[in-house]
C-alpha cells in the first residue's frame, strides 16, 4: 500500500552545531521531496507467466540427501582451537580496505561487511577499524588514566581501579563521520561494505564517565568541556561538551563480553553514544576538564564540514538517522523471480528508531517494514519486509524516521545545503537498482547515483 505520511515534520535539536542548520533545511520535506522516479525497463527474456514460484530458488526433492565425507569420519576435538574461530567455509566474510583509499601498508581504515552480518551485534573480529597513528600495543598493567583540570582532586587510575567502580553494559553503534564520504561527489561503489562499512554495533562494558568525574570532584560551576586524549602515537583528542560527557558516556574496558581488542583501544576507550567515532578516544590516558574547547588538530584540520561558500561548520557531534538495505544489495545477485524478504539496518544518534519505510520503485510508493530485533537507544535496529519480485527492473530504497521525528532525506537535499566538497555525515538514502531478470545479467544489482 502507498504511504500516506506525506508531510512528516523534522524536529530541530536544541544544541548549537552543524546539525541545526541541516535539520532546519530538511524540515517538512525529507519524506517525499527529491523523490526519484525511474522508468522500468522491459526484459526480452522475462515471461511473467513463469514467475509463480513462492520463493526464489525453490526446488522440489528429486533425489535423497547424499552423505559427504564429514559423515564418514570423526570431527576435530575441542582442544584444536582454544580460542574459537569461524568455519573456513565463511572465510570470505572479512573486514576489508579499499586500496586506493588507504594505499599505505598501515591501512588506517578497514570496513565491516554489513551485508553478511545478522542481528545487531558485530563480531569483534569484524569490527571496523580507523587509526590515526596505527594500533597501539599496550599492556594493561602499565596503563594509567589521569583526570585533571577543573576538579577538586586530580586522580590517576589503573585499569584494575576502574573495574572496582559500578559497571554498566550497553549496546551502541559506532560510526565514522566519513562513512559513505565518496558518495558526496557521486562515486559509485557496488558494495554495502564500501558505502556503509565504516561502522559497527557492539555491547560495551565499563564505568560511567560521570562517576569518575564526580570522584575527582568536578567543578560544575566552571567546567564546560572535557578533553580526552589517547595514548597512541597520534595523541588523538577531541573537545566534548560537558552535557554530553555527563549524560551517557562511559569508559569501556570490554566489548562483546571480552576485553577490548588492540585495534579497538585496549585496554580502555571512551564511549560517546550517538556521536562521531573520533570522539570515542581509544587507548584513553587523560581527561582534562576545561572551560573552553581545545581546538585540537582533529577538530580543525579534520572533522569539520566544508560548506559551498567556503566556510566550515565548527563542531559536529551527533550522527543523524540513517538506514541501508543489506539484502538484496550489490553484494548479491537475485536468484530469479519469486518471494524475497528485503532486510536492512537503521540507526540514529538521537535515540531510538521509530519506523522504517521501504520503496521498490525508486521512491514512488513506500511501505512500512517491521522490526526483527530489539529497538534500542542509539543502536542498530533490524528491519524486514516481504517482496514479491516479478522479475522486472526495480529500485530498492529505505527511509528511517527516528523518535525525534527526523526523516532520512534523499541525496539531492543534502547536496543542496552542503554542496559536494563535504566528506562527513552523508546520511542520505541510497538506491539499489535491481536489473530485470534475463539470461544476460542474471539479476544484477548495482548502486545508483542520482
Amino acid at each position: 500500500m502507498t504511504d500516506k505520511r506525506v508531510e512528516e515534520k523534522v524536529a530541530l535539536p536544541t544544541e548549537e552545531s552543524r546539525n541545526q542548520s541541516r535539520r532546519a533545511f530538511l524540515k517538512g520535506t525529507a519524506a517525499v521531496a527529491g523523490g526519484v522516479l525511474f522508468t522500468k525497463a522491459a526484459s526480452a527474456d522475462y515471461d511473467p507467466k513463469k514467475a509463480v514460484a513462492p520463493y526464489a530458488g525453490k526446488k522440489e526433492i528429486t533425489e535423497p540427501l547424499k552423505d559427504g565425507p564429514w559423515r564418514k569420519r570423526l570431527g576435530f576435538g575441542v582442544r584444536k582451537y582454544p580460542y574459537g574461530v569461524p568455519s573456513p567455509d565463511v572465510s570470505y566474510i572479512q573486514r576489508r580496505t579499499l586500496e586506493w583509499l588507504t594505499p599505505d601498508s598501515m591501512a588506517s581504515i578497514t570496513m565491516t561487511p554489513l551485508q553478511h552480518l545478522h542481528g545487531i551485534i558485530t563480531p569483534n573480529g569484524l569490527h571496523f577499524e580507523r587509526f590515526h597513528g596505527g594500533a597501539a600495543d599496550i599492556k594493561a598493567k602499565d596503563h594509567r588514566l589521569v583526570i585533571h583540570g577543573l576538579v577538586e582532586r586530580p586522580l590517576i587510575f589503573t585499569v584494575d581501579d576502574l573495574k572496582r567502580f559500578p559497571s554498566i553494559s550497553r549496546i551502541h553503534f559506532i560510526e565514522c563521520p566519513a562513512n559513505g564520504a565518496m558518495e558526496w561527489k557521486g562515486v559509485q561503489l557496488n558494495s554495502v561494505q564500501w558505502t556503509h562499512g565504516m561502522m559497527s554495533c557492539v555491547e560495551y562494558t565499563g564505568v560511567r564517565l560521570s562517576d569518575l568525574l564526580k570522584e575527582a570532584g568536578i567543578k560544575l560551576d566552571k567546567a564546560r568541556w572535557i578533553i580526552p586524549e589517547g595514548a597512541d602515537a597520534s595523541g588523538m583528542s577531541r573537545s566534548i561538551p560537558l552535557e554530553i560527557a555527563m549524560d551517557d558516556c562511559f569508559v569501556a574496558y570490554a566489548q562483546n563480553g571480552e576485553p577490548l581488542r588492540r585495534e579497538q583501544g585496549y585496554p580502555i576507550r571512551l564511549v560517546v553514544p550517538g556521536c562521531e567515532a573520533n570522539m570515542w578516544v581509544k587507548y584513553l590516558r587523560r581527561i582534562k576538564v576545561s572551560d573552553v574547547p581545545l581546538q585540537h588538530r582533529e577538530e580543525t584540520s579534520k572533522y569539520t564540514e566544508l560548506m559551498p561558500d567556503g566556510t566550515a561548520q565548527r563542531f559536529s557531534w551527533y550522527m543523524e538517522p540513517n538506514s541501508v538495505i543489506t539484502y538484496p544489495s550489490p553484494d548479491f545477485k537475485m536468484q530469479g523471480p519469486g518471494k524475497y524478504y528485503v532486510r536492512g539496518l537503521a540507526w540514529s544518534g538521537r535515540g531510538k528508531v521509530a519506523h522504517v519505510d521501504v520503496s521498490f520503485d525508486g521512491g514512488k510508493n513506500w511501505h512500512e517494514a517491521h522490526f526483527t530485533s530489539p529497538v534500542l537507544d542509539k543502536a542498530w535496529t533490524r528491519f524486514e519486509i516481504e517482496w514479491d519480485w516479478d522479475g522486472s527492473e526495480a529500485f530498492l530504497m529505505s527511509r528511517v524516521t527516528d523518535e525525534t521525528g527526523y526523516v532520512q532525506p534523499p541525496m539531492p537535499q543534502m547536496r543542496a545545503i552542503e554542496g559536494t566538497n563535504n566528506v562527513y555525515h552523508r546520511t542520505a538514502m541510497v538506491t539499489w537498482r535491481v536489473h530485470a531478470w534475463n539470461s544476460k545479467n542474471g539479476g544484477l544489482i548495482e548502486n545508483v547515483q542520482y
